[in-house]
């Protein structure tokens, strides 16, 4: 495999905890402050921006990036303030978007941070190569899948991704860029470590083979959440990939009703005669996006609940060997540009947690309260996660993970999310720091118990504080 010579790395050890220089004055070029947000459109803020297109620039704007810090940017998918700054620097890491070399017998691939999943997909698909692990989105870049460690619904076989990251290259705080693989602390503590570690400039990663482009699916209804939860323990490990979406508005006997999708890659002898010419031809849909003023309330009760009952009521009881794109099955809202702007000004919350086996009563608790509160949340899906990933604060755990979204206009929101997140807290789960803007710090340790070790090797590696972002000020990260 062919690729670029790059500068010797440093040794990925921490840098010594001793006080270093005084911060540069900032560098020339950064933009005017400019308002940011994530993909909810909650809590904005504004940033000077900077967008680098090679190693050396990203290290200058580190450099001179002031008294504030600096934090990397990507797609701008995280749901809440991960990738925001406020009042302070923000790298805008879509320069970096080099393909650096693609190892068509081993699988692998060698890429800047900025490149995308949907470019990553463009590009192996047709060489017969998948990306290992995708979110429900493709619009999601290297450097982000790693500092969110990002999971899919293949979870509870294929891990996160950073399980399938062989090296990446991470620009520290004293400029320094040092090659780390997974052997390292420092590379467990940047896979999900949410870009406060360093910034994440090239990797290599571990690739899927496969033969078409089309995804061999089954679908079934379930009549409640016992009845999903018995189907998904029961035969999950029979498929590659299994999503369950939920009718959080259906309450008594029907409460957790579910339509479960499960299916893989499907092989060359499933295509018929007409798709077996361009097997491996990716050709995803896109319809108008959606406008940028939308009226607020259009997601309420009713509309939803409407939505949820055509949505449940449309699913096959059984459907067996279903041919789909693989746009359909991994990234049906891509195809819908801007959905985001659906929520209407205040934007949305997406709450996302996770509870181990074992907990099982928990999550029922959390789904009847979501039940008897009427969330009107179109968008709620819940997945099984199978064995944890070495990131100190990657957010997967084996167990049950349910993720929903609600309109941030909510009356009361705030206090019944607090509520949902102690009970989650004392079930021994955790929240998606990539999709929390709201979550209260006191909560974080019981959440996430390698935490005291994630901040012990920050303040070693950049003593200064260079790397940060609104939510590590919330959050105390």
């Amino acid at each position: 495999m062919a690729a670029e010579t790059a500068p010797a790395p440093a040794s990925p050890t921490p840098v010594s905890t001793a006080p270093g220089p005084p911060a540069p004055a900032p560098l020339a070029g950064w933009g005017p402050p400019v308002p940011l947000t994530g993909w909810g459109r909650t809590a904005p803020t504004a940033a000077r921006t900077l967008r680098p297109r090679s190693a050396e620039e990203a290290a200058r704007a580190v450099r001179g990036c002031g008294a504030r810090g600096a934090i990397a940017r990507g797609l701008g998918r995280a749901y809440g303030d991960a990738a925001q700054n406020a009042g302070g620097a923000v790298l805008d890491m879509t320069g970096l978007d080099r393909v650096h070399a693609v190892d068509a017998e081993q699988g692998l691939v060698v890429c800047d941070a900025g490149v995308s999943l949907h470019r990553l997909m463009r590009l192996l698909l047709p060489l017969g190569w998948f990306v290992p692990v995708t979110p429900g989105t493709r619009y999601v870049t290297v450097g982000g899948a790693i500092g969110a460690d990002i999971h899919g619904k293949n979870h509870h076989g294929a891990g996160s991704f950073c399980r399938h990251v062989r090296t990446f290259d991470l620009l520290t705080a004293d400029g320094e860029i040092r090659t780390l693989t997974p052997d390292d602390d420092l590379f467990r503590a940047t896979a999900g470590g949410m870009g406060l570690t360093g910034i994440v400039l090239r990797a290599t990663v571990k690739l899927l083979p496969v033969e078409t482009s089309l995804m061999s699916v089954d679908t079934e209804r379930a009549r409640d959440l016992d009845d999903l939860m018995a189907r998904m323990t029961a035969s999950d490990h029979r498929y590659r990939y299994s999503v369950a979406w939920i009718d959080l508005l259906a309450r008594s006997a029907a409460t957790g009703r579910s339509v479960l999708t499960r299916g893989d890659h499907a092989p060359l002898a499933a295509l018929g005669p007409r798709a077996a010419r361009t097997p491996l031809a990716f050709r995803p849909g896109s319809l108008p996006a959606v406008p940028r003023h939308v009226p607020p309330g259009l997601l309420g009760r009713g509309s939803v609940g409407l939505f949820n009952e055509f949505w449940y009521r449309a699913a096959p009881r059984r459907r067996t060997g279903e041919l789909q794109k693989l746009s359909a099955f991994f990234h049906p809202l891509d195809g819908l540009p801007h959905w985001n702007r659906i929520y209407g000004p205040r934007g949305f919350v997406q709450y996302q947690f996770v509870v181990g086996h074992g907990a099982e009563d928990a999550l029922r608790r959390i789904i009847e309260r979501i039940s008897r509160r009427g969330c009107p949340s179109f968008l709620a899906v819940l997945k099984r996660f199978g064995a944890g990933d070495p990131g100190w604060l990657s957010f997967p755990m084996p167990g049950w993970t349910l993720a929903l979204d609600i309109p941030a206009g909510l009356p009361g929101l705030g206090a019944f999310l607090d509520g949902l997140d102690e009970e989650v807290a004392a079930a021994g789960g955790r929240v998606y720091l990539a999709k929390d803007s709201r979550l209260r710090p006191e909560l974080l340790a019981a959440m996430y118990p390698r935490l005291a070790d994630f901040r012990a090797l920050r303040a070693a590696a950049d003593p200064r504080g260079v790397f940060v972002s609104d939510l590590a000020r919330r959050l105390s990260l």
